[in-house]
C-alpha cells in the first residue's frame, strides 16, 4: 500500500538526518524499500496518467518539510536537512505531520494566503469535510502556490541579465508589441540611467514603455521609485513598470500612485503570477477537465 504524504515526512527527515546532500531519487528508491513498495504501485499513475503517485506523494512531503526549514534545497534535485530538521529528530517525535508542522512561523506563512489553511485540517482529519469541486479548488490553489515560490526562488539564482531579459520576455507574453524580435529589448548594465529595458506598448511602437527591474531580496523603497520616475522624465516617457522580486514599501507604493509619471509595480509575487499564466518559464504538467450536464440538451 502506498504511504500518504504525512506518513512520509518522517522518514523522509530520519533518511536525511547524516546531513549529507541526497538526490531526490535516491530519496525515492529509499523510501520505496523502506515501505516495500511493489514494481506494480510503483508504476500506479495519478488519475492525469502523467506522474506515479508515490513520487507525487514523495514530492509533496519534500515541499512541506522544505516550507517548515527543516530541510532545504541547495540545487535542482539536491535536498539536505537543515539544522532545525537536527533539532527536531533530537527530539524524538513519534509522528510529523501537517500540524506538527504548523508550530513553525514560515510553515504557517506558506498557507497564509488563500483557503489552504481548510486544506490542512482535512489532511490532518483524513475525513472529506468538503464537497470534492471545493476540495479539487482548494488543491490547484496550493500547487499554483508552491510553483510561484518554486519559480521566485529559480529567478533569485539566476543572473541579473537574465532577469532583465526575462522582464522584457513576460511583457511581449503579456501582448505588449507583438514578437519579442521587434518589440522588447534590454538596456540594462552600467550607464543604464535607470532603465533595463524598453518595450512598445502596441504593434505599431507609438509608444513606449520603460522597464526596470531589481532582483533583490530586500523590499524596493520610495528612493529606487523615485530614481526610476527621475530616468522616464529625462528619456521624456510617461509610462514604466517597475519589477522586483521582493516587495514595496508603503513609501514606494505611495509615491507610485502620486507622482504624474504613470508606473505599475510588480512585487515578487505577482511577478510569480504572471509567470505562471503567461507560460514564461512554465509547461503544463497535469490537466483536469471538470463537466456538467448540459440540461438546455434535456430540455424538451
Amino acid at each position: 500500500m502506498i504511504p500518504d504524504y504525512q506518513t512520509l515526512m518522517l522518514p523522509v527527515l530520519k533518511y536525511l538526518s547524516n546531513g549529507k546532500e541526497h538526490t531526490t531519487k535516491d530519496l525515492r528508491e529509499a523510501m520505496a524499500t523502506k515501505f516495500k513498495i511493489t514494481t506494480k504501485e510503483r508504476k500506479q499513475l495519478l488519475p492525469s496518467g502523467r506522474q506515479p503517485v508515490f513520487d507525487s506523494r514523495v514530492g509533496w512531503a519534500c515541499t512541506y518539510l522544505k516550507k517548515a526549514k527543516l530541510i532545504e534545497s541547495p540545487k535542482r534535485g539536491i535536498i539536505k536537512i537543515t539544522y532545525r530538521g537536527r533539532k527536531v529528530l533530537n527530539s524524538h517525535p513519534s509522528d510529523i505531520n501537517n500540524q506538527f508542522l504548523l508550530q513553525f512561523e514560515e510553515f504557517r506563512g506558506f498557507f497564509a494566503k488563500g483557503k489552504a489553511d481548510s486544506a490542512i485540517e482535512k489532511t490532518q482529519t483524513k475525513e472529506l469535510v468538503k464537497p470534492p469541486r471545493e476540495t479539487l479548488s482548494e488543491s490547484y490553489e496550493l500547487i499554483r502556490k508552491e510553483l510561484a515560490e518554486e519559480l521566485l526562488e529559480q529567478v533569485m539564482k539566476c543572473s541579473p541579465d537574465f532577469f532583465e531579459d526575462l522582464v522584457v520576455k513576460l511583457l511581449v507574453a503579456m501582448g505588449y508589441g507583438g514578437s519579442l524580435a521587434d518589440a522588447g529589448q534590454r538596456v540594462g548594465g552600467t550607464g543604464d540611467g535607470g532603465i533595463d529595458g524598453i518595450i512598445k506598448e502596441d504593434k505599431l511602437g507609438l509608444s513606449q514603455i520603460y522597464i526596470q527591474g531589481k532582483r533583490w531580496d530586500k523590499p524596493v523603497g520610495s528612493p529606487e521609485i523615485q530614481q526610476f520616475a527621475g530616468a522616464l522624465t529625462a528619456k521624456n516617457a510617461e509610462k514604466g513598470v517597475f519589477i522586483t522580486t521582493s516587495r514595496f514599501t508603503a513609501s514606494a507604493i505611495s509615491f507610485a500612485e502620486k507622482v504624474p509619471k504613470n508606473i505599475v509595480l510588480i512585487d515578487g509575487d505577482n511577478l510569480a503570477e504572471l509567470m505562471i499564466d503567461y507560460n514564461i518559464e512554465v509547461s503544463e504538467e497535469e490537466r483536469y477537465i471538470v463537466k456538467r450536464i448540459d440540461s438546455d440538451f434535456f430540455e424538451q
